[in-house]
């Protein structure tokens, strides 16, 4: 399935995406989870797969704003750093266990939005990453059993401000409006392996990252390993999971966004993130 979270005539629901329209999971299922991260709390994937069986949208996507895929995680944790050839065009060490930071919700934005380059800086770069959606609540989780808990896998642009990165990572990728995720969480029985996955990243039509999930260094299951080891992990939590090389940072010169811009996240097995960059 392909899970979304929207809004429609003022009201924020969730769906699913069939036929290129939205069926509206927050009335089929008599409002009893307010939220995509509550029916995921609540276990209730496979009665949302069996309601939107022969089901004809409700909405067509047109007539949907679309939300972060999830717009209300308790957590955002991200790994830096998870791609060695990223790793050598910022000079840095390959790390020997995963390098960790976190996001606010307020970072969020979601499939169709704008992505915000703050008047503080224009060294403002692109990440294109694979996110996971925990689905249940676990703490050291195995790694023979970590995608287990995995409720689904979506799309992630980790915009960073990279001045300010430079003496706080938690500084630079913090800045409102500059994580668009989405369009849409694609459950994790769609996937059968993380790791085989195409991650292309384009800006202005422009492919500028390319590269596959096999080459990550630490995998899915490594990180949900270690960051269960760490604290625990809730449903709908997101893990962002890090970006292979072609970031503007790494490029002479370097390659930053600009407002007008538009940049795209796709990932083979679950679709296109595509967002515009305004300038605050």
């Amino acid at each position: 399935m392909r899970l979304v979270s929207f809004r429609q005539a003022g009201a924020r629901k969730f769906g699913a995406v069939v036929d290129g329209g939205v069926v509206d999971l927050s009335e089929r299922t008599g409002g009893r989870w307010p939220s995509l991260r509550a029916a995921i709390a609540g276990k209730a994937l496979a009665e949302l797969a069996v309601a939107i069986k022969g089901v004809a949208a409700d909405f067509k996507m047109d007539e949907v704003e679309l939300l972060p895929a999830i717009p209300d995680p308790e957590k955002i944790l991200c790994i830096g750093l998870n791609y060695a050839s990223h790793v050598g065009e910022v000079g840095r060490q390959v790390p020997t266990v995963p390098s960790v930071f976190s996001r606010l919700h307020n970072t969020l934005v979601a499939h169709g939005g704008d992505i915000v380059r703050p008047r503080a800086s224009i060294d403002f770069d692109f990440e294109g990453e694979l996110a996971v959606v925990i689905g249940e609540r676990c703490r050291h989780v195995s790694r023979a059993s970590a995608l287990s808990v995995i409720a689904g896998y979506t799309c992630f642009l980790d915009g960073s401000v990279r001045d300010f990165q430079k003496h706080s990572v938690t500084a630079g990728k913090n800045f409102p409006a500059t994580g668009p995720l989405g369009p849409w969480m694609v459950t994790s029985d769609v996937i059968a392996d993380p790791q085989r996955l195409e991650l292309t990243t384009r800006l202005n039509g422009t492919v500028v990252q390319h590269d596959t999930t096999e080459h990550m260094i630490f995998d899915v299951a490594t990180i949900i390993e270690y960051l269960s080891t760490v604290t625990w992990l809730e449903p709908g939590d997101i893990i962002a999971t890090g970006t292979p090389d072609g970031v503007g940072a790494g490029r002479k010169p370097p390659l930053w966004m600009k407002g007008g811009d538009k940049v795209e996240v796709e990932i083979s097995g679950i679709g296109t993130l595509g967002v515009n960059v305004v300038d605050e």
